[in-house]
């Protein structure tokens, strides 16, 4: 089969699945369905889609309408990607009940209150405490945010497993751990401490996050190393908002006492590679802590470590999956000053939350609080799969409601001989062989009532298995026998026949006709989507 029949079949699909039977479908309605997903309209990946789109509203008269013609051009360009998000085959599939609970955990959050505002830096003192907001993106680019999500704030030493991953992707994991340890410190972030080795404890502590700054971009002038971090971070958010505070730079650089006297205690203890100016790092270390996301951006940037460096909105591999971030255990979470917290759920999402509010060691509060009760209520963590943690939810989980109520309407279709609503459900992806409690099939359905028409639609359209049994040992042919259906009797005899010579699996056709070889290409034919069409 050609490649273009294959992809017409599945415009087909996806058209027939939303509109459900229905000749035309609204613009309204088609976007509707795409936000439930988790897809935005902004998504850079349904950039040629949202053009054609934009298109047909200007050419429309009246409400923008989309005949099955109209449809396919405007979607041919991003098919895979939107069938798969319509038929739910993302990392996380009700993407609409997970956000609810997202946004229930949001409002707890919020009804935190204390904490203070950071006032060493006077450019963090000017956020109000009040301001909270949270964004998140799965491996897969499902978006969602609430609250204050569009409002830049500074990264602070959320830019640490950030510089971090940069510098293993560059330089390696064995020349960064040459100068920077793995383990905990156990103390403050920003304390004037060393391990045994003489070796700043890991890269997340100020020590060790300056040491980096020093690895990157070796050998090149300030403004070079500037630009080449703020093109890596722009790659990590998919092009999305990463600027930078001049102000915050300056005043970081004025009131950064405890920072000039790690650096002096670092040059003093050979910490930095040969060659290094101490100052030289530190104000690029300052300007790194100054560059500034918003929470939507900053959560694409930790989805992009959640999905082993390659961006989810644009594809692009900006880490070696080989170097990234070694996250195995645990959900990593980094937070700053500012009141930001990227939290990382590998292979699943990132999320950025942002609440200047700060608890007494320098952590936001509404932030903390959001990720504890995230944690607490999905099974994220590497070790939620022990048997006391089976009452947390897993939102990548298909519910056993979804095959339920396929095989409702599929019975519901067979029993009524209603062809167009079988159809819908076969391009809506659904085994069409699936069974209810007694293991009868559509197929049994629909021969013991007779419907000539769906007997057709089942067997030479969707293929099922015509020797299917069912609890009393029945086949849809004694079925029809059974109830004097002589027609389909007919239908069914004959179609054994092709079925047990073209389509029967090889195991069945040696038990019930020795002689008969599968087709390979009639095989291939029903396993694509083009038969359904």
């Amino acid at each position: 089969l050609s490649s273009n029949k294959v992809v017409a079949g599945l415009e087909d699909l996806l058209f027939y699945t939303i509109t459900q039977g229905e000749e035309k479908i609204s613009v309204a309605r088609f976007l509707a369905a795409l936000k439930s997903t988790g897809l935005l309209t902004s998504d850079p990946r349904l950039r040629d889609c949202m053009r054609q789109i934009h298109q047909a509203i200007q050419e429309s008269v009246g409400t923008a309408m989309m005949d099955q013609e109209l449809f396919r051009k405007c979607v041919g360009s991003n098919i895979v990607l939107l069938t798969q998000a319509i038929q739910r085959k993302f990392i996380i599939p009700d993407f609409e009940s997970f956000t609810s609970l997202i946004n229930h955990l949001y409002y707890n959050a919020q009804a935190q209150k204390g904490g203070k505002v950071a006032n060493y830096i006077p450019q963090l003192a000017k956020f109000s405490p009040d301001l909270w907001g949270v964004s998140l993106c799965t491996v897969d680019g499902q978006r969602h945010a609430i609250g204050e999500t569009d409002m830049p704030f500074c990264l602070q030493s959320c830019v640490k497993p950030l510089e971090y991953a940069l510098a293993v992707h560059e330089s390696g994991t064995e020349l960064v751990h040459k100068y920077v340890g793995k383990e905990p410190s156990g103390l403050k972030f920003n304390k004037l401490y060393l391990d045994e080795e003489d070796k700043p404890h890991n890269p997340m502590v100020n020590a060790g996050a300056i040491v980096i700054s020093s690895l990157l971009k070796p050998g090149s002038n300030k403004a070079e190393k500037f630009d080449f971090m703020m093109d890596y971070l722009k790659r990590m958010a998919g092009r999305e908002y990463v600027g930078f505070s001049n102000a915050t730079f300056q005043s970081e650089k004025e009131t950064g006492d405890r920072n000039y006297a790690i650096g002096y205690y670092l040059k003093e203890k050979r910490c930095f590679p040969s060659g290094v100016d101490m100052m030289a790092a530190l104000d690029f270390y300052f300007q790194l802590c100054s560059i500034e996301v918003t929470c939507e951006s900053g959560s694409v940037m930790a989805a992009t470590l959640a999905n082993g460096g390659i961006c989810p909105i644009t594809g692009e591999r900006v880490l070696s999956y080989t170097d990234t971030v070694d996250f195995t255990v645990g959900l990593p979470a980094k937070s700053g000053v500012s009141g930001a917290v990227l939290l990382v759920v590998p292979n699943i999402m990132g999320v950025m939350c942002w609440s200047p509010a700060l608890d007494r060691v320098g952590n936001s509060i509404r932030g903390i609080h959001f990720c504890q009760e995230l944690v607490s209520l999905f099974n994220f963590h590497n070790y939620d799969n022990l048997r006391h943690f089976a009452k947390k939810l897993d939102p990548r989980r298909q519910t056993g409601h979804e095959r339920n109520k396929s095989v409702v309407d599929l019975m519901f279709a067979a029993y009524s001989g209603d062809v167009s609503a079988l159809r819908r459900i076969a391009l809506s992806a659904v085994n069409m062989e699936l069974t209810d409690y007694d293991t009868r099939s559509a197929l049994h359905v629909a021969s013991a009532e007779g419907h000539l028409d769906a007997v057709k639609f089942l067997t030479h359209t969707c293929k099922v298995n015509p020797y299917a049994k069912d609890r009393w040992g029945n086949t849809p042919l004694d079925d029809a026998m059974q109830f004097g259906h002589s027609a389909v009797v007919k239908v069914l005899q004959e179609y054994q026949s092709i079925y047990t010579h073209t389509l029967m699996p090889e195991e069945l056709s040696a038990d019930t006709c020795p002689d008969s070889t599968m087709d390979a290409e009639e095989l291939k034919s029903m396993e694509t989507l083009e038969g359904l069409v």
